[in-house]
């Protein structure tokens, strides 16, 4: 319908809102109708048939309104003060007076009821925004007639599926029978009566002035459409009855009744009917046609029985004698017509055997065909009823028309030869009175001349392609044409029917002796009859064997229509013409232009080019014959013609022939050089020429003058033939430079730029020609690629001297249309020009050539943009001295006629017209596309587009209109328009796709761009401060969105889903990727997402209807289903960050439900039933599998170069695909293919060409590979991301545990599935690889979190460990490992995720630490030793199993992955390895690592990285990738360590000496403080220098730490290798001893190191190894150093400076000062516990007795600080300055006493809170537990050694020490003391020179004093607090004991 189907189609709208009872239910009708027999949809014959129950009162009064009353029109006037109600809603509605008055008016317009009229008003408001600038009375207006015209055609193709005689729709037999049934009941109520009524009655003259005087007639369109509704009401009302008599023959009344209405018909102003009376013309034609009897179908008897012809008697009777009856009608002709119907029915019937009853009738036939011929009859149907435009519309008025012409000549030849006598006899009186000079008898009549020109006429039109005038043919000889498909030629040599023998020898005859009267017709009637591919060869042959032999005389010997006699006037006529030329000046153009011929002469041999003209273009056969026929030549007799003085229109014909043989480029090859040589365009001057010759002349004083212009439209028709055929680059070479330039000069300069001023007689004729040079220039700029060469000035020598070669043709365009030149101006002028006239929507001559030159002008406009990229890149770099701008930028400039920048804006206007100009608005939207990439631009088009507010609202409704449009359909190929209805519906699809593209490039631009305006954002506010609204909700105007949105819903409330998914695919992939960019940019997700979420309810919609399975287009319905999934996971996210829970649980209810929801009560579901979860079921349409093509087998090309060249040709598309682009491969190939020379390439040519197929179908192929692999990648990520979304953004408490729980294992297993199945495309790994490690993340997360919960161990579920049963667990590892192995060698990075997922599942046997409580310390070892097996260690033991199941190839696997690669793989590997041993109690892994060697490859590898590690400590941040990769091997190193095995394999690989080698460690960066603050990295992230050599050193220490524990065979081996580390780098161990700052992290590392020292640095530890004897001193000198400075260090940390480090520590922390302190004291105490130890391991190494043992402490009690800090170390002398005294030792023993009750204290207090909170998960126990659980032990360590110290040195002291004098003082050193000094360097280095009797005594009071009854006390209370429960019964006691006897013994 030309009212836009679309604007009416939104019937789902309006049942909200006052459902119109003349539009709304019959819209609806009518869709019903239409699904049903022309969609043929399913279930839509029960839809038809409730629909048709419904609405049969409507059919039965047909265009019946509701009639008014008083009543109504009462409750209407109330409705402004008391309300009303409103079918289809709740309550009354209070309506505004300004509506109840235009209800009124229109009430009394239409002759409705008030309250239709009322609805239609509602409704009209409902639908204003689908028709900007109309109030809602016009729409009203619309509406109503939109709805009579959905009655109509539902009634029309309700009658049209009825079984009958004509045609058939093929609908199935239920539907038929519905159909038959009602329209049956329908006729027997008196339709055709109502039908022609109605078409009486209806007028648009008269609708008009009604509707002008209420003002219900709004704008230029408004108006177009109006008129088009009611014109297309009375058509179809028409096509009713027309179709009813196609199928089915009328009664008696009812024939009648339309016979008396066919007598009053008038014809139009032309002399022809108007379509609506052609319509029941025809009717009545079919109701008198018996010929359909002949055709023998199986149904004939059946139709026999129902011709009211054959068994009514009456009807026949009054039918016959209301025809023959003498009234004359109004229209003569069309009574004549009917009465020769009539006549050959009659005729027809009498051969009938029924036929004999009705004798009486019979017998008047050819009275009645007299009768007709007297009227006219023929004249009137060629200018009657062909010359009505509605003719060509309709096959069956065709075959009909064709069935009464063939009927005539077949079955009433006595007739025709009375014409043809009566015509000889008139020609006869013509020839007499010619030669007595005065007039022909005025009486003559012309039956035959109209019958012949009535069927050149007739079949010279085949809109259909029907090729009937194949019957007037038979094939007399054997055709070499292999493809005849017409009627009876397929049988080999069958005897063809009697007709078509008649009809043939009817041609054959009529041609014989022709008089010359009828020598025209019969050539027009052969012109039609010519029309045709198979038609065109057989007159050909007619023409060929009419020849007779040569002969002196034509006249006698040859028929005159005969090729023979034709060539041969033609030649003589040129003779005769070339003798008349005087000279070779132009002069002759002044004579009188014809000579030697008469006007009928010239008359005839146009005539006879015409059929010429028509015979060559469909038979290439023909055309090659003629062309190198040897006497004719007919192409140098014409070019001939062509130079003589003959009238223009004949030249025109001339040129019109020469295109058409043209067409064959051998022959177009031969006519450019005749054409140059004849010189019909001087593109040759001669040296002494006064002026112009050809064409050129004639154009500017000939036609101009004439003000018609036939032959430059010829010649422009020739030259785009030719141009097509072929484009020689040597034309005109040797008299000028080669090339076409001339033409094209001419034709730019001489017909195009001067059109539009030039006078033209035939208005039309104007466009004719700007259409006709458009459409060259176009053919040459499409036809153009920019080449290098183009843009080098070339010279070509000419007669001695050099001149300038010519460009290509379209070279010379693109310069033209990059410049703002004339050429451009005009092509802009002329868009302007078109739209404005369009605008009018009026019909004025020659639009249709208007329409297609600005076409031509879009396209050249398209073109050039699409060419400019390269043509500018070339010429740049060429260095040309040309100049071109952009086209885009040209645009943009000011237009001459409204002196506005609008060109852009006049192009973006044909979208308004898309309706009737489909495909000018394709190219516009095309051209919009390509200008939109340009950011620059944007901005100025939004200006530009929303400046003028009505421009902007039509730019708008243009674009939504295009995107509107239902009629588009996708799918259809490029090459499949045969039918003008298919190709229009392509290129609407089209448009569309271009105008979603363009919005999709504009979204990824700045704002404020084109697409933000196109959608209805605020292009001039903020763009978030947007509010969407519904279409005409608060003025809102319909904008792309709503149309988007509007195309996609189409069917969602379905079952089906939205149409658009499968109709249009592509169309739906781009409209949801226009949402996602909407939902994912932020300025407009806010507005985007609520409208979407309150408005639309999109995205639940459309996600039930997940997922999209099209079996033909897997690749749209995957990129469908992943622009939905990442909008749905956008949604999701924001929902769950608004807190909108119901959204976020609605959403996720339909993404994971497994079981059907219960809507409601009595649900017909079981309850049980298992659902697929939704998101398994998506995963499910991604099909992982890919078949790739096979390899080509090539015969003659070299495979590698083919591939090269394929390479070559790639380029990446607008998607991002990698594809080959086949048209330049193909265009390669074919290239290299011509250039084979030599007569072998010539043979084998079409093997080659055959190759070059096979080539270019196998990269088509690739190319669609590709792209669905990148469909599938995408739409895996798409999946990924939304269910990465689900499991971490929504809140967790949606998704319940053990429901979270179940869902992350059913979708491992199914990826996993889907990806280890054997054909799956190794490119989708990786994301499923991503998806598997974040899922088994959030896997371990779940069951962790659940255990914490409680649920976990105590209770212990049944099925296993958490919600998740064990059985299911083993299955994910196991396909996991599967997973790993199946990767293979490649896929590293791969690999990395599945570590991960590996390290995470682990982590779910993985017991949490308890914290330890001092009950816990409390159960004894066999208690532990002999608890039952606990889910933890059951699922680890079960694990360990399936992972030792897998053999080496897994350890081969992980171990090559943790030794090189990448360096994420490398950690998570090297992760992974430490891991699985940390499980491995059979040390299995352990064992394969060592003895493959993978163990000292990681060994050797530190040596390798110390130089990586170096380059970390510089200043400036570097990449730490070497940092994490040492660290992550040294914790693996260190888990090896950890067994004894491990310890020893590790220091056979060397480890130590390795890190001995090291140079790293001896790098310490200054300390932090020193450093400026704005060197440090702002975001915290990159640690200091000091912390990363910290992060190199602390691995080393601890592994070292390892070693020594775990190593006992080889302790001293080890200790010995750790020592000669430690004395290496003993530079910089002193220095970290020495340490200044005592910062946390010097702490650490003085905790490690002091540990270290304290097992290795020992006297005895270089006894028995191989250490060179000289070195011995020094290793010696290092080890007693190491002994001062733990010494020295004991003395700051458990003495001096312990109170200000730790108040440094409070002052620093950023966090939780207590903490930090706590943290502080921890690591203090740590070292303390480490030196200590050293102490009493060097005490028990000296000696196993007191009186042998060294001495580390000085006698002498002072404590070392007082409690605030300030130290004050009064030592009684300078002896004592290096050595701590045995008072530190007293003093840390003090104060480890007070710390243990102190933190003992603080645990209790904890514990007792716990008690009532037992439910507590472990992290908050953890808070509770504030104190460090691992104090205490610490404490008591240092008290057991400080004790243990104290009491060996007492022993010495007081037992053993004989004291010096004083006054000895100066000797080096008491020989008693020394010589219990073991070693001589001991005592010097303790510097302990003498003890005086006077300290010893000292010593003992003080320490009495120290270690009083108080202290002893508390030491005690701690063992029985503590120590007992650790199973050390009673050290502490024993060692008091000892102590105090040793204090109390007396003084000697």
């Amino acid at each position: 319908h030309s009212l836009n189907n679309v604007r009416l189609n939104s019937c789902s709208h309006c049942s909200k809102v006052a459902r119109a009872s003349l539009w709304g239910p019959l819209k609806e009708l009518w869709d019903t109708v239409e699904g049903a027999v022309w969609r043929r949809q399913p279930e839509s014959v029960h839809l038809l048939d409730l629909q048709l129950k419904k609405h049969k009162p409507n059919f039965l009064s047909l265009y019946k309104n509701p009639p008014k009353s008083a009543e109504q029109r009462e409750k209407v006037r109330k409705a402004s003060t008391e309300g009303i109600a409103i079918q289809g809603q709740q309550g009354s509605r209070l309506l505004p007076e300004q509506l109840l008055t235009e209800a009124f008016i229109l009430s009394d317009l239409f002759d409705i009821g008030e309250l239709a009229a009322l609805e239609l008003l509602l409704a009209g408001e409902n639908q204003q925004p689908h028709f900007p600038g109309l109030s809602r009375g016009l729409v009203a207006v619309l509406l109503y007639w939109d709805g009579k015209l959905c009655v109509a055609n539902s009634l029309r193709s309700l009658i049209q599926s009825r079984h009958g005689k004509t045609f058939t729709l093929e609908l199935s037999g239920e539907l038929v029978a519905l159909t038959t049934r009602f329209t049956d009941e329908l006729m027997s109520q008196g339709l055709t009566r109502r039908l022609l009524t109605l078409v009486s009655e209806i007028n648009v003259t008269r609708e008009f002035e009604r509707l002008q005087k209420e003002r219900g007639l709004g704008n230029e369109k408004h108006r177009k459409e109006v008129s088009d509704l009611i014109k297309e009401c009375r058509q179809a009302l028409a096509d009713c009855l027309f179709a009813w008599t196609c199928q089915s023959p009328l009664g008696k009344d009812d024939t009648l009744a339309l016979v008396a209405h066919l007598e009053t018909v008038t014809v139009e102003a032309d002399g022809s009917l108007d379509s609506v009376n052609l319509a029941l013309v025809m009717a009545l034609l079919y109701c008198l046609d018996v010929s359909f009897l002949e055709q023998g179908t199986e149904d004939r008897e059946d139709l026999l029985q129902a011709l009211p012809l054959l068994t009514e008697k009456q009807y026949v009777s009054a039918v016959h004698s209301r025809l023959v009856d003498g009234r004359p009608w109004k229209l003569p002709g069309l009574q004549a017509v009917c009465r020769l119907a009539w006549a050959l029915a009659l005729h027809a019937l009498s051969q009938l055997p029924q036929g004999s009853a009705l004798a009486e009738f019979t017998e008047a036939d050819e009275a009645l065909a007299d009768q007709a011929l007297l009227g006219g009859v023929f004249l009137f149907m060629t200018e009657g009823m062909l010359g009505c435009e509605g003719f060509t519309h309709d096959e069956f008025y065709t075959r009909r028309l064709h069935s009464l012409i063939t009927d005539f000549l077949a079955l009433m030849p006595m007739k025709v030869k009375q014409l043809r006598n009566r015509a000889d006899e008139d020609a006869r009186l013509v020839h007499m009175s010619l030669q007595m000079g005065s007039e022909p008898p005025s009486s003559l009549r012309k039956d035959l001349d109209h019958l012949m020109i009535l069927i050149g006429e007739f079949y010279s039109k085949d809109p259909f392609g029907l090729e009937l005038a194949l019957e007037f043919w038979c094939h007399t000889e054997s055709l070499q044409h292999t493809s005849l498909q017409g009627s009876y030629l397929g049988m080999a040599m069958q005897r063809p029917p009697h007709k078509q023998v008649v009809l043939s020898k009817f041609v054959r005859q009529m041609g014989d002796l022709l008089p010359p009267t009828l020598y025209i017709p019969y050539l027009r009637m052969l012109k039609g009859l010519a029309n045709g591919p198979q038609c065109a060869h057989y007159c050909f042959s007619l023409l060929k064997t009419n020849g007779a032999p040569h002969g002196d005389n034509m006249q006698v010997t040859g028929s005159p229509v005969s090729w023979e006699h034709f060539f041969h006037s033609l030649m003589l006529y040129h003779e005769n013409l070339r003798r008349d030329l005087p000279n070779a000046d132009a002069t002759h153009y002044r004579l009188p232009p014809i000579r030697g011929i008469t006007q009928r002469e010239l008359d005839g041999l146009t005539s006879f080019l015409q059929l010429l003209c028509t015979i060559i273009t469909w038979s290439e056969n023909a055309r090659l014959a003629l062309c190198e026929h040897p006497q004719w030549t007919p192409a140098v007799v014409m070019l001939g013609l062509l130079q003589c003085s003959v009238q223009p229109v004949l030249k025109g014909e001339l040129l019109l022939c020469l295109a058409a043989f043209g067409k064959s480029p051998e022959i177009a090859a031969s006519l450019w050089q005749s054409l140059e040589y004849t010189q019909i365009l001087q593109t040759v001057r001669a040296p002494g020429q006064k002026q112009a010759a050809g064409i050129e002349v004639e154009l500017n004083e000939i036609e101009s003058s004439c003000e018609e212009y036939p032959l430059t439209r010829a010649f422009c028709q020739l030259i785009s033939t030719l141009v097509e055929s072929a484009l020689p680059v040597n034309l005109g070479a040797g008299l000028r430079a080669p090339g076409f330039q001339p033409y094209l000069t001419f034709l730019r300069d001489a017909v195009f730029l001067p059109f539009p001023t030039r006078a033209y007689r035939r208005a039309a004729e104007k466009w004719e020609v700007a259409d006709a040079v458009l459409e060259v220039f176009h053919k040459l700029l499409r036809d153009y690629e920019p080449q290098p060469s183009d843009f080098v000035q070339e010279t070509v020598e000419l007669q001695g001297e050099q001149v300038l070669a010519h460009k290509p043709p379209g070279h010379s365009l693109m310069f033209h249309l990059l410049n703002d030149s004339p050429t451009l101006t005009l092509c802009l002028s002329l868009l302007e020009e078109g739209v404005r006239q369009l605008d009018t929507y009026s019909l004025f001559p020659g639009k249709k050539q208007l329409e297609s030159a600005v076409l031509h002008c879009l396209c050249l406009l398209d073109l050039a943009l699409q060419k400019e990229v390269v043509f500018m890149d070339l010429l740049r770099e060429s260095q040309a001295s040309l100049i071109v701008s952009p086209l885009e930028q040209l645009l943009q400039g000011v237009s001459a006629q409204s002196r506005r920048a609008d060109h852009i804006v006049n192009i973006a206007r044909y979208l308004y017209h898309s309706s009737s100009n489909p495909e000018a608005a394709f190219q516009s939207a095309k051209i919009l596309q390509r200008i939109a990439r340009y950011p620059n631009i944007q901005n100025r088009l939004v200006g530009d587009f929303t400046h003028d507010q009505t421009v902007s609202d039509k730019l708008m409704a243009g674009f939504v209109e295009c995107l509107d449009n239902e009629g588009a359909e996708e799918g259809l190929e490029k090459g499949d328009d045969s039918e003008p209805a298919k190709k229009e519906a392509r290129i609407r699809h089209e448009t569309q796709i271009h105008i979603l593209n363009l919005l999709i490039t504009s979204l990824e631009l700045k704002t404020p761009n084109l697409a933000l305006y196109l959608l209805g954002y605020e292009v001039k506010k903020p763009i978030n401060s947007t509010n969407l609204q519904d279409a005409g909700v608060l003025g809102c105007p319909r904008s792309c969105l709503h149309a988007i949105l509007s195309l996609l819903q189409r069917g969602s409330e379905r079952r089906s889903g939205p149409v658009l998914t499968s109709q249009a695919p592509h169309l739906a992939e781009l409209c949801y990727q226009v949402i996602y960019q909407l939902c994912v940019c932020s300025d407009t997700s806010g507005p985007t997402m609520r409208y979407l979420r309150t408005s639309q309810d999109f995205l639940f919609t459309h996600l039930q209807h997940l997922p999209f399975i099209l079996p033909g287009d897997e690749i749209s319905a995957l990129s469908q289903m992943s622009w939905l999934m990442k909008t749905a996971a956008i949604e999701l996210r924001v929902t769950s960050l608004n807190r909108q829970r119901s959204h976020t649980q609605r959403l996720l209810n339909l993404l994971l439900d497994d079981q059907p929801r219960t809507q409601h009560a009595g649900n017909h579901y079981d309850t049980h039933t298992h659902l697929r979860r939704k998101l398994l079921s998506v995963l499910d349409a991604i099909n992982f599998s890919q078949d790739v093509p096979e390899l080509l087998q090539l015969d003659f090309f070299e495979r590698t170069q083919i591939e090269q060249v394929i390479a070559n040709c790639e380029h990446v598309n607008e998607h991002g695909h990698t594809v080959c682009n086949v048209k330049l491969l193909h265009r390669v190939l074919v290239a290299e293919v011509n250039a084979l020379q030599g007569m072998a390439a010539i043979g084998q040519r079409p093997l080659l060409m055959e190759e070059v197929n096979s080539i270019l179908q196998q990269v088509v192929e690739r190319n669609r590979v590709r792209r669905s692999l990148s469909a599938k990648r995408h739409a895996l990520q798409s999946w990924r991301g939304l269910v990465e979304t689900l499991l971490t953004a929504c809140p967790a408490d949606l998704i319940p545990a053990d429901d979270r729980q179940i869902i992350i294992r059913d979708l491992l297993l199914d990826l996993h599935d889907k990806v280890l199945s054997e054909d799956s495309a190794g490119e989708l790994m990786p994301i499923v690889a991503g998806a598997v490690f974040t899922l088994t993340a959030h896997l371990s997360q779940s069951v962790l979190s659940e255990q914490q919960q409680g649920a976990g161990l105590e209770g212990g579920s049944s099925s296993g460990f958490a919600s998740i049963a064990n059985s299911a667990l083993h299955l994910i590892l196991r396909k996991l490992l599967d997973f790993i192995l199946c990767t293979g060698g490649g896929f590293q990075r791969l690999r990395a995720h599945l570590y991960g997922a590996l390290l995470y599942y682990l982590q779910i046997a993985q017991k949490p630490e308890e914290p330890d409580t001092l009950q816990q310390a409390g159960k004894s070892m066999w208690e532990r030793l002999t608890a039952p097996e606990d889910g933890f260690s059951k699922l680890q033991r079960e694990n360990l199993a399936i992972i030792e199941s897998y053999g080496t190839a897994l350890m081969e696997v992980v171990c090559r992955d943790a030794c090189d690669g990448h360096e994420i793989g490398r950690m998570l590997a090297l992760a992974v390895l430490d891991r699985i041993l940390s499980i491995d109690r059979q040390s299995q892994w352990l064992l394969y690592v060592c003895n493959s060697g993978y163990l000292r490859v990681l060994v050797e590898s530190l040596r390798q990285d110390d130089t990586a590690l170096q380059t970390l400590l510089s200043p400036q941040p570097p990449l730490l990738k070497p940092l994490y990769i040492y660290e992550s091997k040294m914790a693996l190193l260190t888990r090896v360590a950890k067994t004894g095995q491990g310890a020893v394999e590790l220091l056979r690989c060397g480890l130590v000496s390795q890190l001995v080698e090291c140079q790293v460690f001896d790098m310490v960066p200054d300390s932090d403080s020193h450093r400026v603050f704005g060197q440090r990295d702002p975001s915290g992230f990159i640690p200091s220098p000091l912390d990363r050599y910290r992060q190199i050193l602390l691995p080393a220490l601890r592994l070292f730490q390892v070693i020594l524990t775990s190593t006992t065979t080889h302790h001293q081996q080890g200790a010995t290798q750790v020592l000669q580390w430690l004395i290496v780098h003993a530079d910089t161990i002193q220095g970290l001893l020495r340490c200044q700052e005592l910062s946390m992290g010097a702490l650490q590392e003085l905790s490690l190191l002091t540990g270290i020292i304290s097992k290795t640095a020992l006297p005895g530890a270089l006894e028995g190894q191989d250490v060179n004897s000289a070195a011995l001193p020094e290793f010696q000198g290092h080890i007693s150093r190491f002994q001062r400075q733990c010494l020295s260090l004991l003395g700051r940390l458990a003495g001096s400076e312990r109170e200000r480090l730790l108040k440094q520590a409070e002052i620093a922390a950023p966090g939780d000062p207590a903490e930090r302190r706590e943290e502080m004291e921890v690591a203090m105490q740590q070292v303390c516990a480490n030196i200590m130890e050293y102490c009493q391991t060097l005490l028990l190494q000296s000696s196993a007795q007191a009186q042998f043992s060294i001495c580390l402490f000085s006698p002498s009690v002072n404590e070392p600080a007082s409690r605030d800090g300030h130290t004050d170390l009064a030592l009684p002398s300078a002896l004592y300055s290096r050595v701590p005294s045995l008072g530190l030792v007293l003093f840390l023993l003090k104060n480890s006493a007070a710390d243990f009750f102190r933190f003992h204290q603080s645990h209790r207090q904890a514990l007792g809170k716990l008690q009532s909170l037992e439910q507590l998960p472990p992290e908050e126990l953890k808070e509770c537990l504030s104190p460090n659980p691992s104090l205490c032990p610490v404490c008591s360590y240092v008290i057991e050694t400080c004790l243990f110290v104290m009491w060996r040195h007492l022993e010495y002291y007081l037992l053993y020490c004989t004291p010096t004098d004083p006054k000895d003082s100066l000797m080096p050193g008491a020989s008693a003391y020394r010589s219990r000094l073991t070693d001589d360097s001991f005592g010097r280095a303790l510097g302990l020179s003498r003890v005086s009797q006077q300290d010893l005594e000292q010593l003992q009071s003080d320490m009495g004093a120290g270690f009083g009854e108080a202290l002893q006390r508390k030491l005690l209370e701690v063992e029985g607090l503590y120590s007992q429960v650790r199973s050390r019964y009673t050290f502490i006691q024993a060692l008091v004991r000892r102590i105090r006897g040793l204090l109390r013994q007396p003084k000697s």
